[in-house]
């Protein structure tokens, strides 16, 4: 499978509230860019949402981080170490405040985006 994100992409290992219809879901996040974060499914039933809503601590931080966004991604992971349904989800909504500390926290602990 080939990556084609272009942004500069952090490790975020962390669990979060993601809303689907109004409704809090656990879910799990594998990495965070300024434009959006990769998440693996958890326990939440089978949807055809494609606006959620994520709330959200980034780690060193007590600030709740609440944004919302847009599935534009799904796939299922075959290797051992992430296997499971994920899915990425692209922000929409997301204060300044907001972006700001996302950003510092990509530039902190970030890799580059694959070209791919």
């Amino acid at each position: 499978m080939s990556d084609k994100r272009k942004a500069k992409r952090a490790p975020l290992d962390i669990y979060l509230n993601k809303y689907m219809g109004g409704v809090p879901y656990m879910s799990r996040a594998a990495d965070i860019s300024p434009e959006g974060v990769s998440l693996a499914r958890l326990i939440e039933p089978q949807h055809e949402a494609k606006r959620v809503g994520l709330q959200f601590q980034l780690p060193g931080s007590e600030e709740i981080i609440y944004a919302e966004g847009e599935v534009v991604r799904e796939w299922v992971e075959l290797s051992t170490a992430k296997k499971g349904e994920r899915s990425g989800v692209k922000f929409t909504l997301l204060t300044e405040r907001h972006r700001k500390m996302i950003d510092a926290y990509v530039d902190r602990h970030g890799r580059p985006g694959s070209e791919n």
